[in-house]
């Protein structure tokens, strides 16, 4: 790219910054993914006291909106959400600034792992939207290992991308145990929406350090089949001694994530 091209991109990026509809959007998509994470632990509780057999995951709590017209109505209004945040941290990702220390450029990979993470939702969300569907994280995880497993060296990647998910997990723990969420906020919220995602990060972190547990197993054993996704690590937790009441801890976590995903619409940093 010529100076000139990137000084352009650089001048774009800093408009779509500060522009107020891209931050209505994002706004909306925190609303979404509240949403989203209140039905992912519904499905949850349910699951740990005996459930329905739904699936404890997006698809699962997509495929809840999607069963009604109202509900697919607002997965439209997800999509949107979705494009919203997945713009709005790519703009960060992409946007330069002086004298960045190296704590400023990991946030920037941060903010472009979250922007592919939001695509990916709305992606998955207009599929329910439009009257489609998408497998569920179990079966995704699970043809996405025994890809990798056929590989060459595909064995090793598989431990890897686990130990990756499980350093997230106790990211989100950290983070939530420490109230690093605080830097995500324009200003200081509430005690009970602090507390809401103090519980929010740490159930979150809890379940994703268990699908990481799953694939580092997975590629111990060489058996796709134990990368089971967020359904299958809930699944998991319930499993274990002492499951149901974990699990159901770990439920009401989302939850609690979920509500703080409504407050952070309001307070976020944008």
């Amino acid at each position: 790219m010529t100076q000139d091209a990137s000084a352009q991109a650089q001048g774009m990026a800093r408009r779509a910054a500060g522009d107020s509809k891209l931050h209505a959007a994002a706004r909306v998509g925190f609303v979404v993914s509240g949403l989203m994470h209140l039905l992912i632990g519904w499905i949850a509780l349910q699951v740990a006291f005996g459930g329905n057999g739904k699936q404890a995951d997006q698809s699962g709590a997509l495929g809840e909106l999607a069963s009604n017209s109202g509900g697919r109505a607002l997965l439209w209004v997800g999509v949107a959400g979705f494009l919203g945040l997945t713009a709005w941290h790519l703009v960060d990702a992409f946007l330069d600034r002086p004298g960045q220390s190296n704590e400023e450029k990991l946030n920037k990979a941060k903010s472009l792992a979250k922007g592919l993470v939001y695509a990916a939702l709305a992606v998955t969300t207009f599929q329910y939207a439009s009257g489609g569907g998408g497998s569920s994280s179990s079966r995704q995880s699970q043809d996405f290992t025994a890809s990798l497993l056929r590989a060459p060296g595909g064995r090793v990647l598989v431990i890897v991308i686990g130990v990756i998910v499980l350093a997230v997990g106790g990211y989100h723990v950290v983070k939530g145990a420490k109230k690093r969420f605080r830097a995500d906020l324009a200003e200081t919220p509430p005690r009970m929406v602090e507390r809401l995602a103090m519980a929010g990060y740490i159930a979150k972190g809890v379940a994703l350090a268990v699908v990481g547990l799953l694939f580092v197993v997975a590629g111990l054993y060489k058996d796709a089949a134990k990368a089971s996704g967020l359904d299958g690590a809930l699944k998991a937790l319930r499993d274990q001694p002492f499951g149901t009441p974990l699990l159901g801890v770990v439920a009401l976590g989302l939850m609690a994530y979920g509500l703080y995903s409504f407050a952070r619409a309001k307070y976020a940093r944008l």
